[in-house]
């Protein structure tokens, strides 16, 4: 998932930042309201996290504005308050979840994973291409009959190319989808990421499926 955290305690911040992404995750974080409005108007989010208690402006009203523009990016709001009443007002702000501080962060991702789940159409069982098959459930890999262990950032890169087989990935497109907003284009972390990649699923099987575009990006499909 590529998740946004709107939370301006810079540790609590920094903690979710670094467990969601051990999970697997892309985080972008800000540290205000209005910033983290902005990041959810202009990028494209699996879920949002919210701290409740913002300096300039709280985490139900920019839910609340989000959705009044039409954004549905499903909402978790993290709050110290746990009375009835505040949980409705969260809820009538058009937050999704609703967690108390402190928190669980096995909670916290389990909740995550839910709100992904119901706002996305149910997953293929498997990607298939030629005798690739990617299991998105388990994350489980196999070319022909030998299972392949994948880092994290592989198995995102490669999901990527897979439900996009036989199309065109670009490089923008894949930095924005395997690393959060602070990554540095210029380097050459693509090319280091595709090339590991192919020395997992293209060098000793037959046909190569990475096929690269220059100039342009990536593709997966037999030679």
């Amino acid at each position: 998932m590529r998740l946004l955290v709107v939370e301006d305690e810079h540790k609590v911040a920094s903690f979710i930042k670094r467990g969601l992404e051990e999970a697997g995750h892309v985080v972008d974080v800000a540290y205000n309201g209005m910033d983290g409005e902005y990041l959810a108007s202009v990028n494209s989010y699996d879920v949002m996290v919210l701290d409740c208690m913002l300096p300039d402006k709280d985490g139900r009203q920019v839910c609340r504005d989000l959705r009044a523009r039409g954004n549905t990016t499903p909402a978790l709001i993290l709050t110290a308050k746990d009375t009835t009443q505040d949980k409705i007002l969260g809820f009538n702000s058009g937050a999704d979840q609703y967690l108390t501080k402190p928190f669980d962060f096995g909670e916290l991702l389990a909740r995550l994973r839910s709100l992904e789940r119901h706002s996305q159409p149910p997953p293929m069982r498997s990607l298939d291409v030629a005798d690739l098959q990617i299991d998105p459930a388990t994350r489980r890999v196999r070319r022909g009959n030998q299972e392949i262990i994948m880092t994290a950032k592989e198995y995102q890169l490669l999901e990527l190319l897979a439900r996009r087989a036989r199309q065109v990935v670009t490089r923008t497109e894949i930095i924005e989808q395997v690393w959060d907003m602070h990554h540095d284009p210029m380097t050459n972390s693509v090319d280091v990421l595709v090339k590991h990649l192919r020395d997992k699923i293209d060098r000793n099987f037959e046909p190569k499926l990475i096929q690269t575009v220059r100039g342009v990006g990536y593709t997966l499909k037999p030679d």
